[in-house]
């Protein structure tokens, strides 16, 4: 078992950045691949990113490419989020996730263990 934890949502404004923060305990987060997800107020789940457990393959959703950028640092136990030029459609709770698998998974369903959330929100 793995718990994660977000941090560093908050209200920015458009243009803006934000780094958001996912810490692991629990587990070999190394082996974990790490994924980021997104849910906007009656909206789905959408996929933002996601990691492999090596940190040598990365996915990125096509709403944030170029924009956002994940990272990990295995002796932290943590994962990333870089997110530059903000948007307000960026607007959300994001959520890290993570799977044990050797794949890095872009479907929600395929992680076990999620964190709690985090809002972001972008002012116009």
């Amino acid at each position: 078992q793995v718990q994660l934890v977000e941090s560093g949502g908050g209200l920015v404004q458009a243009g803006g950045s934000l780094r958001l923060s996912c810490t692991a305990s629990g587990h070999t987060f190394s082996r974990y691949a790490m994924g980021w997800f997104r849910q906007a107020p009656g909206k789905e789940r959408e996929f933002v990113t996601a990691i492999s457990w090596t940190g040598r393959i990365t996915y990125y959703g096509e709403s944030v490419k170029g924009r956002f950028t994940i990272s990990r640092d295995n002796a932290k136990n943590t994962v990333y989020l870089q997110m530059n030029s903000l948007k307000p459609e960026d607007t959300a709770v994001y959520y890290c996730a993570a799977d044990q698998g050797v794949d890095t998974p872009i479907s929600s369903t395929m992680y076990a263990y999620w964190g709690q959330g985090t809002q972001v929100t972008v002012s116009s």
